[in-house]
């Protein structure tokens, strides 16, 4: 009995052979765990990067106060900064107001010798379009630095100090100055020209900001309040208590304020940064899930690759048992190769992953289509914790997969192996493993989510791959017994259908890595092309107008660019025009813990001669059970899928949240509150945290602003666009009409709903590139195991093919036989793998995605695409099947019956 020093060096050179003697197979399971830990470690650091520039910006912006101040709708009343300033426990209030702008184009636009402004009323060309968002913020110079360090204006060497209030004086970010195409040195008292409320205004660059992130801008707050024509109301105050206060005592002290009202939020300085953190962390979440599922197809291979080094080195491991080593050594033996081949690819993949993430941070940004972090710029944040956590990761899968091959080497008999006899006969197929496991799958997909997390859902996923394939053995023996005996006695055939018979296990490691791949390619076609189809419908249904015009460079942040009120009941009676209808967007804050809702003000009741406009609903709409509240009618609202979820709202519930929170101001100062009822439930595929839609009528009753952010136009020609002559006469008809009336209203552009359209289909398909580029991976991976796999198999069976040509069948017979054996077996695989590919595609659809994004979809089965994978998975067995065989059924394999093993 071998043992000690000379049993390891035994065990290494035994490896050692296997690796130089079938390289190929090594290189197969290396690049499917360097692939698969690669994809993983590269979206994480991408995201985890962005997410960190994100908040270091929002730090930067926010600054630092004790607690912030804001109001549910609207703004807070000015009267509010005046008592809160003298209230005992404030050291000090800071107010802010701020409204969003668009920079030109280019820096020749921002020149007013070259671009002059447009007039009231036209359609913004090509050369005055806006261009990059600017966010504006005004405060008192003379408080910034103890709240907010980062937005303190620098002046520029020279400059007076008069210029921190100057009315024309801008202090700008470096992102701001890059937007503008200026350096520091450049931009010195340099003109500055954007659109604010459609118009182009000038102003003047008086020095700069230490602000990171997206471009912003600093200036007076009375300066802004000038040009944004806001006297009464500010949007912020931020708060720094004194040394002997607190956050509950102050608390108590402004409820007891004249000008607090129940509709201002109070909140950690911290409270937007989580909010933005939490948005995108479902995300984030799923697309590390769906870069990982190319290590989940590696887990496979692995096995695949393993399982058939294993059963082709079983009279070695026979022998091995001779000579003195133990089960659990053979099964050692198999693990420590395992485990070099998961610390090899892992480390290879980090380093890979590292090389994507930092490519992919310098040529796309940090934003992979989610939107949440499209304008910061992040540098690449490399974490030893996390590359130990993937490579982990990546050597957990390896030895996963490795385990039953390892416990196959640990169980064969040496005697009957080194006989040729092998193990006898396979154990018949046990269903009940794989009946569990399924069953555990459905079990876990009806569980809620874990912290806004999907988990019980992906667990789900990853069972019911696994029953999938636990299954396959038994399905396989289902299939064969529905063969016809016709079929069976023609020797051919026969040769093939009794070994697949015979080796029903063999079989199954040989399409494993065929129905892993091809069921998660499937699933992704499936969900992303349901969520597409539904994303087509949602948008007939919310732009069912052929015509838009909105106030060039509006922002449905503030309400900074409004048109005028009335504005679409004099375009509604222009000859060319059909109809026309006013719409509003504001932001609606219902809680401190919840990030601000949509408010869609639209005409949602139809009226004599004008058609509502529809909803595309998912539950309702109803009649409120009750009639009135406190002698008040109550009123209805259409809720979201994400609201309905957040606060537990279904139709027909009163909703006295947002009745406080939508409170109003009447004309003798006494606060009246609006009720609200849920009429029903809507699908919108933009806002993740909800939107609420509202009557334009009912929103007027209840003291509503009746300016319009935009109006709906129908032509009366029909299918009119912007950039046909049709639409041309009404837009000629509105300037021709606000110029006779002498109305004041800012430059206007028009949109057709068929570019909006175009357009949300690309922002939906640059979201989904990157799950494109994982499922691409996913197949490549598949599809080079099937290759590995079947080459394996082939070339490990030479002495049969030499038996074979002994008993007489021709090179073309048994190039016939394996080419069969390749088509039976991949079709198999493309059959379970194509249905437990739709099974996963339910999972995602009507589980995953509500649970992360709280919307729904409806599931289509893209039929074409779905063939086409299969049949390119059949198709690569095929051939590959057919090259092995030309290889091992040459001249060399009548030697080959000679050999010992």
């Amino acid at each position: 009995m071998i043992s000690g020093p000379p049993l390891l060096q035994l065990l290494a050179s035994f490896s050692w052979q296997e690796l130089r003697q079938h390289p190929w197979r090594t290189a197969t399971a290396l690049i499917a765990i360097m692939l698969g830990v690669a994809l993983g470690f590269a979206v994480h650091v991408i995201n985890q990067s962005a997410l960190d520039e994100f908040s270091r910006a929002v730090r930067s912006v926010n600054g630092q106060p004790d607690l912030q101040l804001h109001a549910m709708q609207g703004g807070l009343p000015l009267d509010l900064y005046a008592q809160l300033a003298q209230t005992e426990g404030v050291a000090l209030a800071v107010p802010w107001i701020e409204t969003t702008v668009l920079l030109p184009r280019s820096k020749q636009d921002s020149n007013p010798d070259q671009a002059p402004p447009p007039t009231p009323g036209t359609r913004a060309t090509a050369g005055s379009a806006p261009g990059t968002p600017l966010r504006v913020m005004g405060s008192d110079a003379l408080k910034l630095a103890p709240v907010a360090p980062a937005l303190m204006p620098r002046l520029f060497e020279g400059n007076s100090r008069l210029d921190l209030f100057a009315p024309d004086a801008v202090f700008l970010n470096a992102a701001a100055l890059q937007a503008l195409n200026l350096k520091p040195d450049q931009a010195h008292n340099a003109a500055l020209q954007w659109f604010q409320n459609g118009q182009r205004q000038t102003l003047r660059i008086a020095g700069t900001l230490a602000a990171a992130g997206a471009p912003v801008a600093v200036m007076d707050i009375a300066a802004l309040q000038e040009r944004l024509q806001r006297w009464g109301d500010i949007d912020r105050i931020d708060v720094l208590l004194a040394e002997s206060s607190s956050r509950s005592a102050l608390l108590t002290r402004l409820h007891q304020l004249q000008a607090w009202q129940p509709r201002i939020l109070v909140q950690q300085p911290g409270d937007d940064q989580q909010r933005i953190g939490e948005m995108s962390r479902a995300y984030r979440v799923n697309l590390t899930v769906l870069a990982l599922v190319a290590l989940f197809t590696g887990a496979f291979l692995v096995f695949s690759v393993l399982a058939l080094s294993v059963a082709q080195r079983a009279p070695q491991f026979a022998l091995l048992a001779v000579l003195g080593t133990t089960p659990r050594q053979r099964l050692a033996l198999v693990l420590m190769e395992a485990l070099a081949l998961g610390i090899t690819g892992s480390m290879a993949g980090i380093a890979l992953g590292t090389g994507l993430a930092w490519l992919a941070l310098n040529l796309l940004g940090g934003d992979l289509g989610g939107g949440f972090f499209s304008s910061v710029q992040p540098a690449l944040q490399w974490s030893p914790a996390a590359a130990l956590v993937f490579a982990l990761l990546g050597v957990a899968a390896t030895v996963a997969g490795a385990w039953w091959p390892a416990r196959a080497a640990m169980d064969l008999p040496p005697a009957a192996t080194l006989k040729g006899l092998g193990a006898g006969h396979e154990k018949p197929a046990r269903l009940v493993p794989a009946l569990i496991l399924l069953l555990s799958s459905v079990a876990l997909a009806f569980m809620p989510p874990i912290a806004g997390i999907p988990l019980a859902a992906y667990a789900a996923v990853g069972l019911l791959l696994l029953g999938g394939m636990a299954a396959l053995p038994w399905l396989l023996g289902r299939v064969l017994a529905l063969m016809p005996q016709a079929f069976r006695r023609r020797p051919l055939p026969l040769l093939a259908f009794e070994r697949a018979r015979r080796m029903r296990h063999a079989t199954t490691v040989a399409v494993g890595g065929v129905v892993a791949s091809l069921s998660l390619a499937v699933a992704l076609t499936v969900m992303v092309t349901s969520f597409r189809g539904s994303m087509i419908e949602w948008l007939d249904a919310v732009l069912p107008a052929p015509l838009y015009v909105r106030a060039a460079g509006g922002s449905s942040r503030v309400d900074a660019a409004l048109l005028p009120a009335g504005l679409a009941a004099q375009i509604a009676r222009l000859p060319g025009v059909e109809r026309a209808q006013a719409m509003r967007t504001t932001t609606l804050m219902l809680s401190p813990q919840n990030p601000g809702i949509s408010l869609l003000i639209r005409p949602l009741r139809s009226r004599p001669g004008e058609p509502a406009q529809q909803l595309p609903w998912v539950a309702g709409p109803v009649e409120s059970r009750h009639a009135q509240v406190n002698g008040q009618k109550l009123v209805a609202v259409h809720i979201s899928e994400a609201v309905a979820q957040l606060y537990d709202l279904k139709p027909g519930d009163d909703w006295p949240l947002l009745s406080q929170a939508f409170s109003r101001q009447a004309k003798d100062g006494q606060a009246q509150e609006a009720h609200f009822y849920i009429a029903s439930i809507w699908r919108d595929y933009v806002r993740q945290f909800g939107a609420i839609a509202i009557d334009w009528q009912d929103y007027l009753r209840l003291g509503g602003d009746a300016r319009a952010s935009d109006i709906a136009i129908w032509p009366r020609s029909a299918g009119a666009q912007p950039s046909t002559p049709a639409s041309a006469p009404i837009q000629t008809a509105i300037a021709d009409m606000l110029a006779a009336t002498g109305q004041t209203v800012p430059a206007l552009e028009y949109v057709s709903s068929t570019a909006l359209r175009e357009r949300s289909l690309r922002i939906f398909d640059r979201s989904f590139a990157v799950t494109y580029w994982l499922q691409a991976v996913a197949i490549a991976i598949g599809l080079f195991g099937i290759a590995a796999s079947f080459s394996a198999q082939v070339l490990a069976r030479r002495k049969e093919f030499g038996l074979l040509a002994h008993l007489g069948l021709t090179r073309r017979n048994i190039l016939a036989v394996v080419a069969g054996e390749g088509l039976a077996w991949t079709g198999l695989g493309a059959i379970a793998g194509t249905l437990l590919g739709l099974g996963v595609a339910v999972i995602l659809v009507h589980v995953v995605n509500p649970q992360s994004f709280h919307w729904s979809m409806d599931l289509r089965l893209p039929l074409l695409r779905l063939l086409a994978l299969a049949a390119a998975v059949v198709l690569a067995g095929v051939v590959t099947a057919w090259l092995a065989g030309r290889q091992a059924a040459s001249a060399d394999a009548v030697l080959a019956v000679k050999e010992d093993w």
